[in-house]
């Protein structure tokens, strides 16, 4: 299992509405607008580092307002 934060900027104004799809994306267990550099910080899961770059690029990026995504997988050292 792999898990991921994935950090997003969204266009002015546009936060909330793009958390609040995100959080019915599945995979996503958690997506929060939050202040700061980025709008909004999900927490996904996926089975494999292909699937979660699936769920980003094919699921995620395609939420209208976002306008830039960084992915932070996990590492367990």
């Amino acid at each position: 299992m792999v898990h991921a934060y994935i950090l997003i900027q969204t266009e002015v104004g546009k936060a909330a509405a793009v958390a609040a799809e995100i959080s019915g994306i599945p995979g996503v267990t958690t997506a929060e607008d939050v202040t700061g550099p980025y709008d909004v910080i999900v927490r996904a899961d996926a089975d494999s580092v292909d699937q979660l770059g699936q769920l980003v690029v094919a699921r995620i990026q395609n939420v209208e307002g976002i306008t830039r995504t960084l992915t932070c997988p996990v590492v367990h050292l």
